[in-house]
């Protein structure tokens, strides 16, 4: 067990409740800000949610809008927004919508503050000591799962097609404001799928070797939420139970501040399949599928947490855990193997290579190679 400095990724201000999306103003006022620049998606355009932020800058006459975000945040729209915030002569970022506007708004802070490419900034490159002052941001997510919102992470896939994390306390949102009401539009499939992400954060958090009992707690309590009182499968269901909205939202923001714990070797090969720009492969969706797989593989290394998380998920200490998410997946109607989302056994080679000099593998309760992650992907292409 490695024993680590003591942190939670958190942020200076969370909002959160039923419209709390009304904070806006008075929080970019708060922050002295005056040209706000949005990073969000065209889903989020079509969809009408943008109209909602509109309504809340109606003060602001000076804004832009970005709406080109990528299912995926790479390099290239990185640089593409940044050009944008310079033109528009902005002076701080809203990021509104999933993960990917969240990721993008971050890293277009960093862009437009640093010199030098992406991959300077990674962790692989211990990019976090170079890291320094970005413009003032507001997060404002728009589904309940990658917790972006108050984690000190952005996942960016670089020039070279690597998909690797860039990290530094400078990149927690100045604020969050979590307003379940923004995902009630949601579909049951990305709500189930954004639902695995926030899990997988929470029992990968509660898996990794490092020593923080707090990260844990707020693991463990996130994660009897989602699956020991059922709001996930709630939610599902049936979409406008605004209770059980917010019990997921509040799920993600926990599993993000959970992960200051360490991800593990779900992440790890999540993040080589969503390198591929032409899969276009849903980051919680991959989470949901490889989840099975890993547990058992790790669950040999740490059989002491399997007991934890069966009592915190609402089964038995004799349960096949594994076999509980295969049937969560199947119960939300999430795909059963990789193959049925597009990954073939001749990508596993590079797949593996990425996975095993992926961050995440660092906090994996077992250290693993390629080899290693060659065999999982195997068995998670038809499982």
């Amino acid at each position: 067990m490695a024993i680590g400095t003591l942190s939670i990724a958190n942020n200076g201000n969370t909002i959160f409740g039923c419209g709390a999306l009304k904070q806006l103003g008075a929080q970019l006022d708060a922050l002295g800000v005056k040209r706000p620049f949005v990073v969000t998606d065209k889903g989020i355009v079509t969809a009408g949610l943008i109209d909602n932020l509109k309504e809340q800058l109606v003060k602001f006459t000076d804004y832009h809008v970005f709406e080109d975000t990528p299912a995926n945040p790479n390099e290239v729209s990185v640089n593409i927004a940044a050009a944008r915030y310079i033109e528009s002569a902005a002076d701080g970022i809203i990021g509104f919508g999933g993960g990917s506007s969240l990721d993008l708004a971050k890293a277009t802070g960093l862009r437009v503050t640093h010199d030098g490419p992406m991959q300077k900034f990674t962790t692989q490159e211990q990019g976090f000591k170079c890291i320094g002052d970005t413009p003032p941001m507001i997060a404002i997510p728009t589904t309940a799962g990658t917790g972006s919102e108050v984690a000190r992470a952005a996942v960016i896939i670089l020039a070279s097609s690597e998909k690797r994390i860039i990290a530094s306390p400078k990149l927690v949102p100045d604020v969050a404001i979590l307003d379940p009401e923004l995902t009630l539009g949601l579909s049951p499939l990305l709500t189930a799928a954004t639902g695995m992400d926030a899990i997988s954060h929470c029992i990968e958090a509660i898996l990794s070797p490092i020593i923080n009992p707090t990260a844990e707690a707020i693991g463990l309590c996130a994660l009897t939420a989602a699956l020991g009182d059922r709001a996930l499968l709630k939610v599902v269901d049936n979409g406008a139970d605004l209770n059980a909205r917010a019990t997921m939202m509040s799920v993600s923001t926990q599993g993000a501040m959970a992960f200051s714990k360490g991800l593990g070797a779900v992440h790890a090969m999540s993040h080589a399949c969503g390198k591929d720009e032409t899969l276009r492969l849903h980051h919680g969706t991959l989470n949901a599928v490889l989840l099975p797989i890993v547990l058992r593989l790790n669950f040999e290394s740490v059989p002491e947490k399997k007991g934890v998380i069966a009592s915190a998920i609402g089964v038995s200490e004799n349960t096949d855990i594994a076999n509980f998410f295969l049937n969560l997946n199947a119960d939300l109607k999430l795909p059963p193997n990789l193959a049925r989302m597009g990954i073939t056994n001749e990508m596993i080679p590079e797949l593996a290579a990425h996975a095993a000099i992926d961050f995440c593998n660092t906090t994996n309760p077992v250290r693993l190679n390629s080899a290693d992650y060659a065999d999982l992907f195997r068995q998670a292409l038809n499982i």
